[in-house]
């Protein structure tokens, strides 16, 4: 099986050597290193039964707090629901607009009033209940 990634991936670079000495480097250190890869962003797809699209949204916002409570690498900003056979029509769960200070709100899309940070006590902005 062939790697999955594209050719510049593959590229290998110079090992630097250790404390700036150049062709000084310890025996266990290789001459050649491994590409780093950035960071990648990934998406589950989770699916349930709802009696209707309300019910459905109200589920999902549901899980997806529930998930972030126990993994909070989980990004609620980006999280949406969609029809199991129509992906491609997904909508925005959480508001997800953002603060002063470059934080997101946490509360569902179409909210009144204030945006909220997440977490108890998150600092609220916007244009209030007007």
């Amino acid at each position: 099986m062939r790697e999955n990634t594209p050719p510049y991936w593959r590229q290998r670079r110079m090992a630097d050597p250790p404390g700036g000495s150049v062709g000084v480097r310890p025996p266990e250190q290789p001459l050649i290193l491994r590409p780093r890869r950035p960071p990648r962003h990934f998406t589950v797809h989770l699916g349930f039964a709802a009696d209707g699209p309300e019910q459905a949204r109200e589920f999902a916002v549901a899980y997806a707090e529930a998930l972030s409570l126990l993994r909070p690498e989980l990004v609620l900003a980006s999280v949406a629901l969609s029809p199991a056979d129509s992906w491609r029509a997904a909508e925005r769960l959480f508001c997800a607009a953002v603060g002063p200070d470059d934080e997101r709100c946490a509360d569902v899309a179409g909210h009144p009033g204030f945006h909220h940070a997440p977490g108890p006590g998150g600092l609220g902005w916007g244009e209030g209940d007007g």
